[in-house]
């Protein structure tokens, strides 16, 4: 880990930790752990918890630890115990397939109402998991419009004055400085869009220099990654393509 911060550090040294930014003109602040803040809305945003990915994997003879969707929601309560929001939205493949709601345990039932106690729960439809389940409770929406932002799973069609916070595509960024080479997860934005990372245990990623996330963004894009106390902001640029080889 000493190694993976100083590689950051290097290429974020003398700047403030990004921590706050502007889309649409509403404030976001990002949490370090992979969710948005919005201070105006009380609003805490999470994206493809990919809940009981395991369990899929071992009905199709993959054995993993089935212990995923405990630490993905573990997780989601340190967030939602530090911002504390008036709504809580969760964007979408938040199960991992049309089947998992039936397979969550009862402990991790009881962490999702939990979460939703004194707040509203949104659960936005993804590509995974697009029919509502309403034994899991909450409000399910195709999408959510908060001030002049549209929340929604897959990134789509962004009209003037508007901002889109989404998921769907698991950003990562790998960076490579003197012979060493580090991979999180990231958020990737630039001044109309904010792709929000994976939160999910075992959700896997996609590198920000691929097509099908450079294609997004009508020009520079920025990767805020993801560390123990705060996001590093770095140029698309200066990241580089999964398989690279390391410099000398």
């Amino acid at each position: 880990m000493a190694d993976e911060c100083s590689v950051v550090d290097d290429e974020s040294r003398g700047r403030e930790a990004e921590d706050r930014i502007a889309l649409a003109g509403a404030e976001l602040v990002l949490d370090p752990f992979g969710a948005v803040y919005l201070p105006a809305e009380r609003a805490l945003i999470v994206a493809d918890l990919h809940l009981e990915k395991g369990s899929a994997f071992a009905a199709r003879g993959v054995p993993l630890p089935p212990y995923d969707s405990r630490a993905t929601l573990a997780l989601l309560a340190r967030l939602v115990e530090r911002w504390r929001p008036r709504v809580l939205v969760l964007l979408g493949d938040t199960l991992h397939d049309r089947r998992a709601g039936a397979r969550l345990g009862e402990v991790e039932r009881a962490a999702l109402a939990a979460l939703s106690r004194g707040r509203e729960l949104v659960f936005i439809a993804g590509n995974h998991d697009p029919d509502p389940v309403p034994e899991l409770g909450g409000i399910h929406l195709a999408a959510l419009n908060l001030g002049s932002l549209v929340l929604r799973h897959e990134p789509g069609a962004v009209g003037d004055g508007e901002g889109e916070l989404s998921g769907h595509y698991h950003p990562v960024a790998r960076l490579v400085r003197r012979g060493r080479a580090i991979r999180r997860r990231c958020f990737a934005g630039d001044a109309r869009r904010l792709v929000l990372p994976a939160l999910g245990a075992y959700a896997g990623g996609l590198n920000i220099r691929d097509p099908a996330l450079a294609a997004l963004f009508a020009g520079p894009y920025t990767a805020y990654l993801t560390g123990p106390v705060r996001t590093y902001r770095i140029a698309h640029h200066a990241c580089v393509p999964d398989g690279r080889q390391l410099a000398g």
